[in-house]
């Protein structure tokens, strides 16, 4: 059994697993974007960005250019756009078949 490859898989959807380094990821979709802008769609603290950004460069999943005084990240490729696409599907699904359950339910008690 590969455990090097599965370790490798846990360690890349921990590292997808922070809301602002999901949004970051989902707001990079548009196309590369400056900090700056990803700033005022977060809402969070600078330094908490930062350190979710240095989170997803490290991992190679964004990559950061410099344009003057401007940092601009930018999706290091187009198979992770595809990955939160799919991701949105998944939880479309699961959470249609909550509402399905949950309806049953409310049926049930009356």
């Amino acid at each position: 059994m590969p455990v090097a490859l599965y370790q490798a898989k846990a360690e890349f959807f921990r590292m997808l697993g922070h809301p602002v380094r999901i949004r970051v990821l989902e707001l990079l979709q548009a196309g590369p974007t400056p900090v700056r802008d990803l700033l005022a769609a977060l809402e969070v603290e600078p330094s908490s960005l930062s350190q979710q950004l240095a989170v997803l460069r490290r991992s190679g999943i964004v990559t950061a250019t410099r344009e003057g005084s401007t940092v601009v990240y930018a999706l290091a490729g187009g198979d992770v756009a595809d990955l939160l696409r799919s991701a949105r599907r998944i939880l479309t699904g699961l959470l249609a078949d909550q509402n399905q359950l949950l309806a049953e339910l409310r049926a049930a008690a009356d």
